[in-house]
């Protein structure tokens, strides 16, 4: 919280898997506990999509994690999981109500309102990846939760998940929000998502969402005004349940790509910030939370105006894109946003470089983030399948051993 605050903490904060962005690949994690020594547990999938795996609490401790992610007070039960098997051939298992099916070379996740396949992972694919855009053909704004099912990002659901479906489904998510406030001092981290670029992209494809905004700026207002009723009443269920427990709470729009932001200031400013300031300062009413958005790609030109909406922190600060320097966010916009990633490259050095190599990486960019606080430390998004565990221990070496 000190660090949340802007003011210097007693050591750096660390986040391994407090949300979706901020984990480590089943098979990568896999690799680790045996490269650690640590007992055999059952892998657990908890994000089918990107193939995450639960980091168990012997290696949360090693490497001295300050956060949590809700979900962890859910599905803890073994009739929550079914066994699986990942990519790479290794046993592992997977939320219940998840059932990919083998369709030839590949396995698919279909929609059970439709039966639709929204998601497939080919055979020597690491990921599911989309295949049914339920706009494509025609949209329909008067019915907007009908079609959430059939679009693979807002119809496969990690841990809560059904776990908090129902009438009693806000009764179910306080007291697991209780219960892990209760067992942890931890920084909780409660996802929401509130995606609105992204869900116009969910829903209508990305290439035929950003000409819609170009071309047809009434009906995207029309369809942002949708999402956001729907946002807005999601938003006062869910920090009505588990606002006194947790402190930050994550909205997510990948803004970026390499080369800079998707879309201009100009446009973000006449789509995007009023509903967004809308959204956190909403979340900042209900609840005594921080917020942060997970927002990918190259988004300095647009930083001033997530300040100016109210954003608290960003993930995962992706430094090797266009304009994302290290030392020139700090400087420019670190007294105002906390800069919660950047502690290293995951495109290049993580992967690829040699253990001695990433440790020093790692030192030098916290010594650039860490004055003054407003830098929690993870890596530029997730850990993926192919880095080596003895990179992944040098990594978390550089922070703890500045």
């Amino acid at each position: 919280m000190n660090a949340l605050n802007h003011r210097a903490p007693d050591r750096v904060p660390v986040d391994l898997s407090g949300h979706r962005s901020s984990g480590i690949s089943a098979i990568a994690y896999a690799r680790l506990r045996q490269y650690l020594g640590l007992p055999a547990k059952p892998i657990r999938v908890y994000d089918p999509v990107q193939q995450l795996a639960i980091v168990d609490e012997d290696v949360l401790a090693r490497f001295q994690v300050d956060t949590i992610e809700l979900g962890r007070a859910f599905a803890l039960e073994d009739a929550h999981w079914r066994d699986w098997v990942l990519p790479d051939g290794t046993p592992c298992q997977m939320p219940a109500w998840v059932a990919p099916e083998r369709d030839g070379n590949q396995w698919v996740i279909r929609s059970k309102q439709s039966g639709q396949a929204i998601a497939r992972m080919p055979d020597g694919a690491l990921y599911f990846e989309q295949t049914n855009f339920p706009f494509l053909e025609q949209d329909d704004l008067q019915d907007l939760a009908r079609h959430l099912p059939e679009s693979m990002w807002t119809a496969i659901a990690s841990p809560p998940g059904p776990l908090a479906g129902g009438p009693d489904g806000a009764q179910k998510l306080a007291a697991g929000a209780r219960r892990l406030r209760e067992s942890t001092d931890r920084a909780i981290l409660g996802l929401f998502g509130g995606n609105l670029l992204e869900m116009g992209q969910f829903l209508y494809r990305n290439d035929n969402f950003l000409m819609l905004l170009a071309a047809d700026p009434g009906r995207a207002h029309q369809f942002l005004d949708k999402v956001m009723e729907m946002h807005l009443a999601n938003l006062e269920r869910f920090l009505g349940a588990v606002g006194p427990y947790i402190d930050v709470i994550v909205f997510g729009d990948d803004l970026g790509m390499q080369s800079g932001p998707q879309i201009s200031p100009a446009m973000y400013r006449k789509f995007f910030k009023p509903r967004h300031q809308l959204l956190w300062n909403q979340a900042k009413k209900l609840a005594p939370v921080k917020v942060m958005l997970h927002c990918c790609g190259g988004v300095r030109e647009l930083l001033p105006d997530l300040i100016a909406a109210g954003l608290d922190a960003i993930n995962p600060v992706q430094i090797t894109c266009a304009g994302m320097s290290p030392r020139e966010l700090k400087a420019d916009f670190g007294r105002d946003m906390v800069f919660w990633g950047g502690g290293c490259d995951t495109r290049e050095t993580l992967s690829k470089a040699a253990p001695c190599q990433v440790a020093s990486h790692v030192r030098e960019l916290v010594k650039t983030w860490n004055p003054g606080g407003g830098f929690v430390f993870q890596q530029v998004h997730n850990i993926l399948a192919d880095v080596p565990a003895e990179n992944i221990v040098a990594m978390y070496e550089g922070v703890l051993n500045p």
